[in-house]
């Protein structure tokens, strides 16, 4: 009898601790299948902010460095709607479009140089295309200047206190100086909401109209994940995909941001499993002023906007004044590869838009004629969608690097440019990035071709072979860098 209940208990023990390890192992399961998600890109960076209380809810490598790709476009929104708000400009105050700010490459609005758009326009192309075009001229109309735009970007970033962020741009194209963190971006989602509720429905923007075109949305959790009402996506190439979300249902509310998503789809399945989670861990109490007002930016009121980015495009004229069938860079090792800062494009429907086999197809074209480019109907964001569009590896931070002579064995390349000050401040850039992989590189450029279809390479040699060249390209590429080995 003693035998018999003693068995019973025993086999009873028994199934509880295998029910105990299934559960134990289910759950671990699903924790290790969250990490993975976050931890799936290097560059991953992710916050969830309880947006009524400040409460930090969940976050991975928040303080970590990032680039911020079109999440910039936040803080030229800030400053635009702050100049609103101070009766510096008005929505239809009419933004001029100088040539740089056209050249600016896609995504974009397709304005053409000497031409207008209002504020409330431009707004709208921020928000949906996220156009760089219109964003430089944004920058331009309310700072005077790019740069000085992007010096009152800065500043008003620390006064909201993100730390870590520095602008070079009003758009968010690459600059390896321009960097940033989830906790700063996620400090300026929640500074759009609390300080101009006035202009924030803008950022639930689905479409709208301009001339011809119907531009969508680039955020594709607007309509489909509850609660969600903005605010801003991005992507480049060393960035990842990028998302800052705002969400408010049931009396909560949330600001999200991932940064660094390996494609368009999973950053969105990252952000949606993040407000699933943490949203009903949101407080239904507090005040949600979080981030404190501060001092008006130095922005021009509109006429001194106009008289400035007049006397800019005038001085600037005979700087930048092209002529329309631009030179013909030549080949080497193989007709498909062409000497510029492009990095490499994978296929997609992207490759049409911008890229190495479209840039081929677009030199070929300025050999006989050029013709003015059509609006693009739905050009993707700088590589906000699954099919990636080609970053420009450029740069526009100080300091020069030594120009050496020919150099023989293996050498890397990071680019190329027109300009010589362009290539050796990328490699100064590369050598302060490239850690011990570069530590004993030698920095120079080679000039080829001539005239105006003269090129600068940017290099570095002194590599003791094969496998330390290939190892430098890999590390500089983690960093952001466009990077291919060769044998000389």
């Amino acid at each position: 009898m003693f035998r018999s209940v003693f068995s019973v208990l025993l086999s009873r023990a028994a199934g509880l601790a295998g029910a105990t390890a299934k559960c134990l192992f289910v759950a671990g399961a699903v924790a290790a299948a969250t990490a993975s998600t976050a931890q799936a890109s290097p560059k991953y960076a992710g916050i969830v902010i309880d947006a009524k209380t400040g409460k930090v809810l969940y976050s991975e490598a928040p303080d970590e460095l990032r680039y911020p790709a079109s999440l910039t476009k936040m803080m030229t929104l800030y400053l635009t709607f702050e100049a609103l708000e101070a009766g510096k400009i008005r929505k239809n105050t009419q933004v001029p479009v100088s040539k740089h700010a056209a050249g600016e490459p896609p995504s974009k609005l397709g304005v053409r140089p000497g031409s207008k758009l209002t504020v409330d326009q431009a707004i709208q192309a921020l928000v949906t295309r996220s156009a760089n075009d219109v964003a430089t001229a944004l920058g331009e109309f309310l700072g005077g200047s790019e740069d000085r735009f992007a010096r009152m970007m800065t500043q008003k970033a620390r006064a909201l206190g993100m730390t870590r962020t520095v602008y070079r741009n009003a758009h968010g194209l690459p600059n390896t100086a321009q960097v940033t963190t989830a906790r700063d971006q996620a400090r300026l989602g929640l500074a759009l909401r609390q300080h101009f509720p006035q202009y924030y429905d803008y950022f639930s923007t689905r479409s709208f109209r301009y001339g011809k075109q119907t531009i969508g949305n680039h955020n594709r959790l607007l309509g489909a994940v509850r609660g969600v009402d903005g605010i801003k996506t991005g992507y480049t190439r060393a960035s990842g995909f990028n998302l800052v979300t705002s969400a408010q249902a049931d009396g909560r509310s949330v600001v999200g941001v991932v940064i660094g998503g390996r494609s368009g789809g999973s950053r969105d399945q990252q952000m949606k499993k993040l407000i699933a989670s943490y949203m009903p861990k949101a407080s239904r109490r507090g005040s949600g002023n979080l981030i404190a007002e501060t001092a008006d930016a130095p922005t021009l009121t509109a006429g001194a906007a106009a008289k400035a980015v007049s006397a800019n495009v005038a001085s600037a004229a005979a700087a930048f004044d092209l002529p329309d069938n631009g030179p013909v860079p030549t080949y080497r090792y193989e007709e498909t590869r062409i000497e510029t800062a492009y990095a490499a494009t994978s296929s997609g429907n992207a490759a049409g838009v911008v890229g190495k086999d479209a840039l081929a197809a677009t030199l070929r074209i300025q050999r006989q004629v050029a013709t003015p480019q059509p609006a693009i109907e739905d050009v993707i964001e700088q590589g906000d969608a699954d099919n990636s569009v080609d970053a420009l590896t450029t740069s526009s931070t100080a300091a020069a690097a030594s120009e050496l002579s020919a150099q023989s064995g293996w050498v890397i390349q990071i680019g190329a440019t027109p300009d010589r000050n362009q290539a050796q401040i990328l490699l100064d850039n590369a050598k302060d990035r490239g850690g011990k992989a570069l530590r004993g590189a030698q920095p120079f450029t080679v000039a080829v071709g001539e005239g105006n279809g003269q090129l600068y390479r940017a290099r570095f040699a002194g590599f003791s072979g094969q496998d330390s060249a290939v190892n430098a390209c890999k590390a500089l590429k983690k960093k952001g860098f466009a990077c291919w080995a060769s044998q000389q």
